[in-house]
């Protein structure tokens, strides 16, 4: 019998738990020889998630893990990495748009030999259609500056093998891209289509333009590449090559006798170089931030408790 590991990291869900329990259970339940556990991370939640999470321990194998402060989706998802047992692991958003019916078609593919299995959001309901071609460009936008081929589309429900995810929770990074290193640690690697449901309950934890939205992208670029580095280098050979251009010009000017113009050139030159300078500055900014991260030797996350199961018997199948 081998045991699967459903991770969640949740804040504030408590409209959505108990379907999303009731839903997972069944649909694990169709699968032969597989048992599970549940393993839910609160990233201090201030509803009655935990509440729920107990009561719902004397029925279902859940482990709660509670965060001493609110971490962010990413240390939350490796907690829960960390505690799992499972043969493989799948973890998934908690608001029920990613459904739970899906499990069996991903640990299917695994059986089949694939270590990763993406899935793939074909059409995404209840989502603008601004968000939707902001999503493309960043998927786009990552796989052209990194050295990962990113699924389009792939978000953080999938499933990892054992062996993938031990390779997975060596990198030492603090603030690691998982949907990228779910690529980037290699193996044999699959994805499942599926139309991602509109949020069911509760409120969008993550609006279009947030600063969490924007550290996700900004992480995924500088994770696993160095081209955005080279760009300021491409920007300053460009900028130098007008530079002369326009020194060629004044000098032409003054041979011919013509007035150089003045305010307007000092203007133009001036934002010009003052936005390279600017945009490149930006850039190293965001490495060094990542640097400093790395090297200050601050835990990723802290746990205040972790409340086991209260079924002690074979888990459920």
């Amino acid at each position: 019998m081998k045991l699967i590991s459903l991770v969640f990291s949740f804040k504030n869900e408590e409209k959505n738990i108990i379907e999303l329990v009731e839903r997972t259970h069944v649909a694990i339940s169709s699968l032969k020889n597989w048992k599970y556990e549940l393993i839910f991370v609160n990233d201090d939640s201030n509803d009655n998630s935990e509440k729920i999470l107990e009561k719902l321990q004397d029925t279902y194998p859940i482990k709660i893990i509670n965060m001493s402060r609110t971490f962010g989706v990413g240390p939350c998802v490796l907690a829960g990495f960390q505690s799992s047992k499972g043969d493989c692991i799948v973890y998934m958003d908690s608001d029920l748009q990613d459904p739970p019916e899906l499990i069996p078609k991903l640990v299917d593919e695994h059986e089949k030999g694939y270590d990763i299995v993406h899935t793939i959001r074909t059409n995404r309901l209840g989502e603008s259609r601004l968000r939707l071609v902001l999503t493309k460009l960043a998927y786009k936008i990552i796989n052209y500056l990194s050295n990962i081929n990113l699924p389009v589309e792939a978000g953080d429900f999938k499933l990892i093998s054992r062996r993938a995810l031990n390779n997975i929770l060596k990198q030492k990074e603090f603030r690691p891209y998982i949907r990228g290193l779910s690529v980037w640690v290699g193996y044999s690697q699959t994805n499942v289509k599926y139309i991602r449901d509109p949020r069911k309950m509760g409120e969008r934890k993550f609006p279009l333009f947030s600063s969490q939205t924007f550290a996700e992208f900004t992480t995924g670029v500088t994770a696993h590449s160095l081209k955005p580095l080279y760009f300021g280098i491409i920007v300053g050979f460009i900028s130098i090559l007008f530079s002369i251009a326009l020194i060629i010009y004044a000098l032409y000017m003054k041979a011919t006798n013509n007035i150089v113009p003045g305010t307007a050139s000092i203007i133009i030159t001036i934002s010009f170089f003052s936005g390279t300078i600017l945009l490149t500055l930006g850039i190293i900014g965001i490495y060094l931030a990542r640097i400093f991260e790395n090297v200050k030797g601050t835990d990723r996350y802290i746990i205040k408790d972790i409340k086991d199961f209260k079924i002690k018997s074979d888990l459920p199948k």
